[in-house]
């Protein structure tokens, strides 16, 4: 499991490039780069990080399914995720 401070520290990341997101891209067909940069840095969308919606895991993670490939297994193992099971051949 991640600390609750990470994924609390994500879920601001996100709040703050919507936010910001049509000044953004204003700013940027302007060409304004000195209005960029006085943007807070976490209101950039590459700063944002994926993250497993259950244990906060940001590696191994399935944007498909928005879980880490640990709890993916998991739940598909125990029937919790519709139309996925097992292979088998």
């Amino acid at each position: 499991m991640a600390k609750e401070s990470m994924k609390a520290r994500e879920v601001k990341r996100a709040k703050l490039v919507a936010k910001f997101a049509a000044k953004r891209e204003k700013l940027i067909t302007e060409g304004n780069y000195d209005g960029l940069q006085a943007l807070p840095k976490n209101a950039s969308p590459v700063r944002l990080h994926n993250r497993c919606k259950i244990t906060g895991r940001p590696k191994g993670y399935m944007r498909q399914f928005g879980i880490s490939r640990i709890q993916f297994r998991e739940m598909a193992s125990k029937g919790l995720i519709p139309g996925v099971k097992k292979a088998s051949w």
